[in-house]
């Protein structure tokens, strides 16, 4: 008797998205990926839908977007995938628009975002190293793409969705050379349903091409110019694959503190230009740069001091921060029309905005009253990092009582992360901003109240220091004696509800030049608009509950953006937390103010 074998494992489906000869195809055709980034989670969803029609009215085909892993997972098992958290409906409008999707799941994806998108819970643990085959990440990893990956294999192409590529990791080249991880992401995302074309993106140097690529696997590069010695870099060692510019920097991030870069349209087209005119694909980073919304903007370091990225993402980048169509759009638009010899889509309405005005400013509640009511806090004999109070962001009070004999001794914070407000019996005593920093106090031989409020800035998002731990990593000493009996008060005011935020404005009255304030408009209809705040030092701006930023007088910027979903018909709060010096009105104004341009093109 004859017996029937049982069933092999169900055949993969072909990638919609191929290559071959040195070309890209797409359902066998010839096929261009003309894409442009634009960040889901720096947009508000209401406007997800908006701005995906702007890149398609530039001509592009394709969205490409990164995941960043903590805005999903605050903590260990708690998942957020609804609202402006999910995905899956972004995918699902950029199919709407007629848009390919390229989806970037890092798990790291750098991006200027907070840790490069590695959750602080993870990073902060002790002993774990990131980006590499050590087993307890690999093990996160693993755990975090069973929740993600098979939302994203489902909308593939093959399925009927707009996904038709997936990165495998994120520039590792600039990174490491753990070939092993490498190759683990990659089984990842194989074994959780990916079937589209894979792909890994580096830097155009055979050093970053070398640590960040895997046999097998089309070899993308991101560049900012250069791109024809580039295409022959590629070229010579892959010479059957086609040309993919991953990210084609045509604009660039501001720091605090600096100038706000911008990059000609000429200069950005030429770069371009070049990309296609050498058979490329390319992808505009960023078509749309958006909003580092809440505490989400992560920082650099330039070997002496922290360095944090502005609220900001406009990114000089083609679409505006609010929607605009900026000059850059209309050159790109007419070149890609060239490239494609297609009808010109038609252009979206410029965005609406609400009618400047000023209005008054009021004091609600003193600083460190206020804080100091906001949470219970921990006791230790150590100052702790925020990791140990298991916050991720935002500010923490650290309050102690030390005895200071008559003289004048200098005041010393070791292992600072980031800045640090020196308060001595509730009287401003100046600001740290040094790992190591100090300041003389005086003693009259009785013990002083010593509040240190501490900022976190902002988590390195690229380079060794990626992982960083935030808060007082070290001792607090007095000449050379430490300071032990710390109170810590965790303020994370990225997490606080609007209950929280009201609690807050009532928790003290107000005193001094810092603290709570709240200032009100009304309109009739909702509409976008920037918030400036003349005369107010630095701290974190509400509207009708929901955290927009930080702003700080050091600049380049001065306005915050208000997306119009935030805004309400009849009346709106505004709600400030100022660190130093509170000015008495707050102003709307129908146009961002981004800081004196530098232009900037990144040279490799």
């Amino acid at each position: 008797m004859s017996r029937t074998p049982p069933p092999g494992p169900a055949p993969r489906p072909s990638p919609v998205l191929t290559h071959r000869d040195g070309a890209f195809l797409s359902d066998g055709r010839p096929h261009r990926v003309l894409a442009g980034s634009l960040h889901y989670f720096r947009v508000h969803p209401g406007q997800w839908a908006d701005r995906l029609a702007r890149l398609a009215a530039m001509g592009l085909n394709t969205v490409d977007t990164y995941v960043p892993w903590n805005f999903h997972e605050p903590s260990p098992g708690r998942y957020r995938f609804t609202g402006g958290h999910d995905v899956e409906a972004f995918l699902r409008l950029a199919r709407d628009a007629g848009l390919d999707a390229i989806v970037r799941p890092g798990p790291y994806i750098c991006a200027e975002w907070d840790n490069g998108g590695l959750p602080a819970w993870l990073t902060g643990r002790p002993g774990m190293r990131p980006r590499c085959s050590h087993p307890p990440f690999l093990e996160e990893v693993t755990r975090w793409f069973d929740e993600l990956i098979p939302r994203v294999a489902a909308l593939q192409a093959g399925r009927g969705g707009p996904v038709v590529a997936v990165q495998i990791e994120n520039e590792y080249g600039s990174h490491g050379d753990d070939r092993e991880y490498l190759r683990r992401i990659r089984d990842a995302l194989v074994e959780r349903g990916i079937t589209e074309l894979l792909y890994t993106a580096d830097g155009p140097t055979a050093l970053m091409q070398d640590g960040g690529s895997l046999s097998g696997h089309l070899a993308a590069v991101t560049l900012g110019s250069r791109a024809r010695e580039a295409a022959a870099l590629l070229r010579s060692r892959r010479a059957d694959e086609p040309l993919l510019c991953a990210e084609f920097w045509n604009g660039w991030f501001d720091h605090w503190g600096g100038n706000h870069h911008v990059r000609a349209p000429g200069s950005a087209l030429k770069t371009f230009s070049d990309i296609l005119d050498a058979g490329g694909s390319v992808s505009l980073y960023m078509a749309h740069g958006g909003t580092n919304f809440g505490l989400w903007a992560g920082a650099n370091h330039d070997g002496t001091a922290i360095r944090p990225t502005v609220t900001s993402y406009d990114s000089d980048a083609p679409i505006a921060e609010h929607g605009a169509l900026t000059p850059k759009f209309h050159a790109l638009r007419a070149r890609i029309l060239q490239a494609t010899g297609g009808p010109a889509p038609p252009l979206p309405p410029d965005p609406r905005l609400l009618a400047p005005r000023s209005f008054a400013a009021v004091p609600r509640a003193g600083l460190l009253q206020s804080l100091g009511a906001m949470s219970q806090p921990a006791a230790t004999p150590c100052p702790p990092s925020f990791e140990e109070l298991g916050q991720a962001s935002g500010l923490v009070l650290y309050r102690a009582e030390p005895l200071l004999p008559p003289g004048t001794y200098p005041l010393t914070v070791h292992g600072l992360h980031d800045r640090a407000q020196v308060f001595l019996d509730g009287v401003p005593a100046g600001v740290l901003d040094r790992e190591t920093a100090s300041l003389d106090v005086t003693g009259t031989g009785r013990r002083v109240r010593l509040d240190l409020l501490v900022e976190n800035l902002g988590r390195v998002n690229y380079g060794h220091l990626l992982g960083g731990r935030k808060g007082i990593l070290g001792a607090v000493t007095v000449g050379r004696r430490q300071v032990h009996g710390w109170r810590s008060h965790p303020l994370p005011l990225d997490l606080w509800t609007a209950d929280d935020l009201a609690r807050a404005v009532r928790a003290a009255a107000p005193s001094g030049t810092a603290g709570f304030a709240t200032a009100r408009f009304t309109t009739r209809e909702p509409a976008d608009g920037f918030l400036a705040l003349p005369g107010f030092a630095k701290g974190f701006v509400w509207v009708n509950g929901t955290l927009l930023g930080r702003h700080w007088e050091t600049g380049p910027q001065t306005t915050l953006y208000l997306p119009a979903p935030l805004v309400r018909a009849g009346r709106n709060t505004v709600t400030v937390l100022e660190l130093h010096r509170m000015g008495d009105r707050i102003e709307l104004r129908d146009r961002p103010g981004l800081g004196p341009p530098e232009e900037y093109v990144e040279t490799f």
